[in-house]
């Protein structure tokens, strides 16, 4: 069996390093669209209700706030989600980019 270099031991580990951060990403990301569909969800409530004032769980207990503030924090939150989940997605590519990169590379190194 053919020695392996040290720099096919640093790619492999430099693979492994970026499938793990891409893992990462990845199941950020889908929590951050599991809190998009629970706001969403949350806002079309809010567009139903008649009532002027709803609910807010804030730490171990529920205050009540007008529908209103509500709606305009939810939407804010979602906002910010919404970019984060496009940067989660651009880093994602990023890390997809660069693990094809090092196995182009591994596999140069196979032959």
């Amino acid at each position: 069996m053919p020695e392996i270099s040290e720099e096919t031991k640093n790619l492999v580990a430099q693979f492994q390093i970026y499938q793990q951060q891409l893992q990462n990403v990845m199941v950020q990301k889908e929590n951050m669209k599991m809190q998009l569909m629970e706001m969403e969800r949350a806002l079309e409530e809010l567009e139903k209700t008649k009532q002027t004032a709803a609910y807010k769980i804030t730490g171990n207990i529920m205050i009540s706030k007008p529908v209103v503030d509500l709606k305009k924090e939810l939407t804010e939150t979602k906002e910010d989600i919404d970019v984060r989940v496009k940067s989660s997605e651009k880093t994602e590519e990023r890390l997809t980019a660069k693990l094809k990169e090092l196995q182009e590379k591994l596999k140069e190194f196979i032959k």
